[in-house]
């Protein structure tokens, strides 16, 4: 973290705390049968558990589409045998720098990979038809999921 002190249209000096951080990847890993599977995992910052999108962070000199299969082995425990990549977004540039690709996998595979966190993480199969309620309710209210889940379900081509 760093914080920048600029100057202000109006001439006036401000600060601003900024968040360095590497990119990531965030997946929605559709099932065939008109699923998704998604993940329960506490998260500190906010202290509580929420309903994500897998995802995670791309490491040093890993490419996004390897990253995608990493973390889709380590948080769910399946390999994708098709990842497409529809895009990305900045997480929350008010104050990080974070850029997430976003990609869909299809054609999983049991294949898990052990990672440090995944005995924390609760695997959740849903109905792609009941992503607007659960965003609507408010369980679901992690950003960058609902952005990749309504990105998917806006293509229609799930």
């Amino acid at each position: 973290m760093r914080v920048d002190e600029v100057e202000m249209p109006s001439g006036r000096r401000s600060t601003r705390e900024v968040v360095e951080h590497h990119d990531a990847v965030v997946v929605v890993p559709l099932d065939g049968e008109g699923g998704v599977y998604l993940v329960r995992q506490f998260r500190l910052a906010v202290g509580k558990h929420l309903l994500e999108l897998p995802a995670g962070g791309i490491e040093p000199g890993e490419a996004p589409e390897a990253c995608v299969a990493r973390e889709l082995r380590e948080e769910i425990g399946m390999r994708p045998g098709k990842v497409e990549r529809l895009g990305g977004f900045y997480s929350a540039p008010g104050f990080t720098n974070e850029y997430l690709y976003l990609f869909v996998a299809r054609d999983l595979h049991p294949d898990r990979l052990p990672a440090e966190d995944a005995e924390v993480i609760d695997v959740v199969r849903v109905s792609l038809k009941e992503i607007p309620r659960l965003i609507a309710s408010g369980e679901i209210e992690d950003s960058k999921s609902i952005a990749g889940l309504m990105w998917v379900l806006s293509l229609g081509r799930v």
